[in-house]
């Protein structure tokens, strides 16, 4: 189980998180909600231990922290290598998340079957469309079976269809077991996919 406790954040004399709580269960989604500045990009870089809180601790099976191997994170900022292929890259950020070559081969060749992805494998990024390179980041986010998946507005600049998809795909992770923890203004996706909301 995750736990966030108290959690406060303040830049300068701007306090952004002031104690918030909640809990996500194994195969929950949970959904953060609010404005821009609200806060939600901090919380979720809290939870991944890319941010320190002023305040407050994040549990993650009742110890302080959720360790880097069990988080799947694709942040609202994304970027490819632009000369790198597109297998060639997700290999290697499958590695950085502690998978060996062979173990992440597999599973990306899998996740690229599965997402209509395989004639990109030697496609050079650059020559991907923003929401193929957007799908892609997607899968080398998932490709090591990550418990905590945290998705900062994983909807956006994607078309209807490929909505639809990652809607399917964050349900059958959430379905085998996996935290889903997400901000987006998309309150259609949040309502078809959110087990529970957090407002900020």
């Amino acid at each position: 189980m995750l736990k966030v406790e108290n959690i406060s954040k303040a830049f300068g004399d701007h306090r952004v998180l002031d104690g918030i709580n909640f809990t996500a269960d194994r195969g929950e989604v949970v959904g953060l909600l609010g404005r821009n500045g609200a806060g939600k990009t901090t919380l979720l870089r809290i939870v991944c231990g890319l941010l320190e809180a002023d305040g407050g601790q994040v549990l993650f099976d009742d110890r302080v922290g959720v360790p880097q191997e069990q988080i799947g994170y694709l942040p609202e900022e994304r970027g490819l290598y632009r000369r790198m292929r597109a297998g060639e890259q997700a290999l290697y950020l499958a590695q950085l998340k502690g998978m060996n070559r062979k173990d992440a081969e597999q599973s990306l060749r899998q996740w690229f079957d599965r997402l209509g992805m395989a004639d990109w494998w030697d496609t050079q990024a650059s020559r991907l469309s923003k929401g193929m390179q957007q799908r892609l980041q997607f899968v080398a986010t998932v490709a090591h079976s990550p418990r905590l998946l945290v998705l900062d507005e994983p909807f956006s600049g994607f078309d209807s269809d490929n909505a639809d998809m990652l809607c399917r795909e964050i349900q059958r992770l959430s379905a085998d077991g996996t935290m889903v923890l997400l901000s987006t203004h998309n309150l259609q996706a949040a309502g078809q996919l959110c087990h529970k909301t957090i407002q900020l």
